[in-house]
Parts: C-alpha cells; structure tokens; sequence
C-alpha cells in the first residue's frame, strides 16, 4: 500500500499542517487560524519557516493577513454567490478554483511538470553559503546574477548581443508589461493586436486607455500582410503586441517570410513592437524563428516570464530592450520592486546551468503527450461538432464548432454543471470568435476529463444555430 509523502522541506511541513486545518472547517464561512507563533511552536519550527507557509498558502488565495489581527482563511463562495457586475472571465476564473469544478481552462504547463523542487534546493543552498546582509541590496532593476544569465540566454551572435542592464525584472508577467506600456504609450495611443488575442493583454491594453485594432489570424497562424499594410498606412499604430512563436490561444505559428515582411512593415511606419516570449521556450518546433531575429532592434521590447516553466513560485516577469532603455530605468525606479534576493539568484543559477534548459525541453514533450491524448478523446466524442487542428506549441486547443453556435451560452451551461471552458469571445475586444472555444490539456487526469468532455459534446449539439 502506497504511504503519503513527507514533505520535502520543513515549510512545506507547515504549509501541508495548515491547509488540513483549513480542509477540516466549513469552507463557507471565515475562521481565524492559529497564531505565527503558535503554529511554529506546535510544529518545533522557526518563526520564518512559519512565515513562509503562511506566505504560500496568502499567495494561494486561501488565507488573508490583517494587520494587528491575525489571519483568516478566505470564505469560498459558491458559484450562485458571485456578484453579478463580474465580467465573463473573472466568473471563469473564480469558478476555476471552486471546489468540486473541473477546470478545461487551465493555461499553467507546470500542471504536468514543474521545476519548483529544484529552484527551493538550490535557494536553501544559497541561504546556507551566502552571507545574510543587514539590509536587502538595492536592485530595482532585478538581482544582477538574473539580468546578466538573461542576456546570455537571449544573445545569439555577436549582432544580436544584449547586455545585463537591458535586462529588467519586476513582480510578474503582468507587471512588467503593464510598466512598459505606460512607460513607451501615452495614453489613446493605437495597438495592433493579433486576433485571438490574450485575453490578459486585451484587459491591459484597455486598462491603459489604448485603442486596439485586432488583426484576424487565418487557420494557419498566417496574416493577411496585404491587409495589415493597409491597416498601418490608415491608422496611427504606435505598437504591436505579437507572440514570438506561437500564437496562444490559436496555437499556429507565422511563418519566416511572414514574419520578415510584417517587421519590414512595422519598422517603415515606426511601430514598437512588444513580442510576448511567454510560450518561446516551450515551442517544440526548433526551426521556429522568432520576430526579433528580423525586427528594428531599436523599436523592440521581449516580455516573458519563468512561472510557465519553472511555476508559481518563481512569478517573475522581465524585458529586454535595447530603445528606451533609459526610459524603462526611471519608470522601474519609480514602480520600486522588492523581489526577493535569493530566489532570484536561484532562477540565475537554473539558467547558468542549463537545468531551466533541459526542463523545458521535457516539459515540450510532456505537453506534446497530453496534446495528443486530449485530441484522441476530442476525436473520439466531439469530431461530429468540433473543428479540431493540432497547435504546434502551448497548453490549449482552439477549437471552432462544425456550425455557428453561441459557445459563451454554451459555456453559462456548462458552468452549472461544474465544468469551466473559455468561449471565444474573451479573446477578442470586438466580440469575434463566436463559435469557438479555448480547452487546456494541462488538465489532472485523473479527473473524469472524458465525461466532461462528453458533456461538452452534447451541449454543443444541443445548442441553437446561430444567424
């Protein structure tokens, strides 16, 4: 008989101790959990393992922190209990981590693979050979080990060189480009976007007060270049925001001459271009080029982060630019980061060592596995309703219904039936993409994915046409 691992490191100990104290009391209602201190003398751990346990389990979403108080665990609303005035994606997302949903909607590779052991071993080694300063370095930029790894990672040639203080490190992903884009945008100015689109690029790019022009993708990842010439002669497009391999959700990738002819293009009208390098790594094509390999290197900026290979406990988000690097200084001065030392260096040390390297290369194939596995049982029970084409790279599949549907009623109904896919429509500031749908294969299988996806089937088929 199989036995419960032990935790590895003795904050997951404290971690694994309180999320059964939260498990065992009504998730409904707000209870207040043990005390810091308590908790590390129950467990015969140090005030800070403590701490860090609390952290995680804040980080989570389960608990939350009130100053002088104490902390409380975190009421789970039931579905019929979320506020009405919620948009479309944040009633998915929230229902995504309601207990007892399963979630077709994941975009997290590290479900199948994360580096998140490795990364903690090597901080803890960190912390026992390095010595703890007073104060914590002042690195508003991002720990300098990280930016100089980074711009060895991203050099290729002694032309395309990058170095360590055009690198820039903030909290996450999102944080990152939001700063950028304050920083290099004013606001009401144009941004070309690919169509599907990110969803949170989209809500950013909103939040900042920008116009936004979708340029459509065709099923084979391809623009129409004759189209979008036209597009940037008629409006003042000031950026692009473009995936640097594959496109997500779409899953296609643009080919070499495509991408050549649109950064001729981009460079003739002076358009930024900001390449999300999100899913750059984990593109199992090899010969897959990328836009700053032909881009003006003096109107490019690549956003990326570590949290889709390594995992959530490596959040971190960074750029490379070379333009407006001065620019990006004082606005990341300004924003004042405090990211936590050690594990950045343990990031670096990952990178420096090529292990980031060797994961990723892993964690394609372990993505391709669960591509092909998902697509077997798409075949198998919704081929008569759904249009199936295989992503070169990512975590998801963009499927579009045989006939018009509406897949965001599809998706209310699938909701009651605690099952969260994501309609077209999130992708798309115009409403477009209608009939189709986002579905992970980052999913636990040992769920029933095949009765949910069965469900999914005939709700499809049971679905009104469409004018």
């Amino acid at each position: 008989m199989e036995t419960e691992r032990a935790p590895r490191f003795t904050y997951q100990k404290v971690h694994r101790y309180l999320s059964d104290w939260l498990d065992a009391r009504a998730p409904e209602l707000e209870h207040r959990l043990p005390s810091l201190r308590d908790v590390a003398r129950y467990l015969q751990v140090s005030l800070s393992t403590s701490k860090q346990a609390f952290a995680m389990l804040e980080a989570q979403g389960r608990i939350q922190a009130r100053p002088k108080v104490g902390y409380f665990s975190v009421a789970q609303t039931s579905v019929g209990q979320l506020p009405s005035s919620l948009s479309l994606i944040d009633r998915l997302y929230a229902n995504a981590r309601q207990p007892g949903m399963l979630a077709l909607s994941s975009d997290s590779p590290t479900m199948l693979a994360s580096l998140e052991g490795p990364l903690l071993t090597v901080e803890r080694e960190l912390l026992r050979q390095l010595p703890r300063a007073e104060a914590p370095p002042f690195s508003p930029f991002g720990e300098p080990a990280l930016r100089e790894a980074l711009a060895r990672c991203y050099s290729r040639s002694v032309d395309d060189h990058w170095q360590a203080d055009q690198v820039f490190i903030g909290a996450d992903w999102r944080s990152v480009f939001e700063l950028a884009v304050r920083t290099l945008l004013p606001p009401g100015a144009w941004v070309l976007v690919e169509s599907p689109c990110s969803w949170l690029v989209l809500r950013l790019l909103q939040a900042a007060g920008l116009n936004i022009v979708e340029a459509p993708l065709g099923a084979g990842g391809r623009f129409d270049l004759e189209a979008m010439a036209r597009l940037l002669a008629e409006k003042p497009v000031q950026a692009a925001v473009l995936s640097s391999t594959v496109n997500i959700p779409q899953g296609g990738v643009m080919p070499l001459e495509d991408k050549q002819r649109l950064c001729a293009l981009l460079a003739d009208h002076q358009v930024w271009l900001f390449e999300n390098d999100s899913y750059g790594a984990l593109c199992d094509d090899l010969g897959c080029s990328r836009y700053r390999e032909h881009a003006d290197p003096q109107r490019l900026l690549v956003l990326a982060g570590f949290d889709k290979c390594i995992g959530p406990e490596a959040p971190f988000g960074y750029l490379l630019c070379r333009g407006a690097a001065g620019s990006l200084v004082a606005a990341f001065l300004a924003q004042g980061f405090r990211l936590p030392s050690y594990r950045q260096q343990a990031v670096a040390r990952l990178l420096v060592s090529g292990r980031l390297a060797r994961h990723q290369a892993q964690l394609a194939r372990l993505l391709a596995h669960s591509r092909q596995r998902m697509a077997r049982l798409l075949q198998r029970h919704a081929a008569d309703c759904l249009r199936l084409t295989m992503p070169v790279a990512g975590a998801t599949f963009w499927l579009q219904a045989t006939r018009p549907v509406d897949m965001q009623a599809i998706c209310e109904q699938l909701l009651g039936q605690g099952i969260v896919i994501v309609p077209g429509t999130v992708f798309s500031q115009a409403g477009h993409w209608r009939d189709h749908l986002r579905l992970s294969f980052t999913v636990d299988w040992q769920q029933d994915i095949e009765g949910a996806l069965v469900l999914l089937a005939q709700a499809i088929r049971r679905a009104p046409q469409q004018p």
